[in-house]
């Protein structure tokens, strides 16, 4: 480390380091006693989450792959200057691959868990789903298969089954009809699925709020923002009221839905509506009648 300038004839200590330029100089004399200098000018402390997040090697991990991100992979059929490889080595190439694919999947139970992350994809593409419910519904299947739960049970019904729990956990509306239907797996056995998880978990969900099922139903089904509005102040009077409680709320959202819509003068073909809000349509003339006659509509 300098303390003092070099130049003979100055006895300035007073030393200035100019990171912009990388020198440094004398504040008496203004000679430059150093150039060039490489200055560490990044004076932030990283904490282990900072560095987690910002790293720049790979990709993030992330639950839903089978090997959460963290394994290497055999590129491209091109060599370090982008050339392609001759055929020879792309048929040595493909082989390598065949091989590596085979020794990271030897078990079972990984080769189940692959299949079952593969429907969770689906089903997350059918229904939209948010990445942030999907990595909750693999943390908790992985957690299930980590204790032996999948034994004697289908792989798809548990794994749908963990994606409801996961939508009620964090207040997507989804129903159980949706998932059942999506996931070509039968309702019975989709809430026997959820029953074993809630029970051996001990789990306690949370209600769904009824208005973000409205919500859904009228963007789904492409309804005006001002019978959106009158929907959700029929839904609030109702609730209000106290009739709600232990009522579907999907049955409650597209009865209030279905009767905002009818106030409005819209023309609404019943059939087919209760068709896309999935229930049926006893149901929503029986939930209609007691909501308008609640509210005296």
């Amino acid at each position: 480390m300098l303390q003092k300038c070099q130049l003979e004839n100055c006895i300035g200590k007073n030393l200035i380091t100019d990171s912009l330029n990388g020198e440094i100089f004398c504040a008496d004399c203004g000679t430059v006693i150093k150039k060039e200098m490489l200055i560490n000018t990044d004076a932030h402390t990283y904490n282990l989450q900072d560095f987690m997040s910002q790293s720049q090697i790979g990709p993030k991990q992330s639950l839903t792959i089978y090997d959460k991100g963290l394994s290497s992979m055999i590129g491209k059929d091109q060599d370090s200057t982008g050339k392609p490889l001759s055929s020879s080595a792309k048929y040595q190439f493909r082989r390598l691959r065949l091989w590596d694919s085979r020794s990271k999947i030897r078990k079972s139970s990984q080769r189940t868990l692959v299949k079952s992350l593969t429907f969770l994809n689906r089903l997350k593409e059918k229904l939209g789903i948010s990445d942030n419910t999907v990595e909750v519904t693999c943390s908790m299947y992985r957690k299930a298969q980590n204790q032996n739960m999948t034994k004697g049970r289908t792989a798809n019904s548990l794994m749908a089954a963990a994606l409801y729990i996961s939508c009620r956990q964090t207040m997507t509306p989804r129903s159980l009809d949706e998932i059942a239907k999506m996931g070509d797996i039968s309702k019975k056995l989709l809430q026997k699925s959820v029953r074993y998880l809630i029970d051996e978990f001990g789990l306690i969900l949370p209600q769904y709020n009824t208005s973000s099922f409205l919500t859904k139903l009228s963007n789904d089904m492409e309804f005006s923002e001002k019978i959106k509005r009158y929907a959700l102040n029929i839904l609030a009077d109702v609730e209000k009221s106290g009739s709600s409680a232990g009522k579907n709320p999907l049955g409650q959202s597209a009865a209030s839905l279905y009767l905002a819509s009818i106030l409005m003068g819209e023309d609404v073909n019943r059939t087919k509506f209760c068709k896309k809000a999935g229930i049926s349509n006893v149901t929503l003339r029986n939930r209609a009648e007691t909501i308008r006659k609640l509210l005296d509509l």
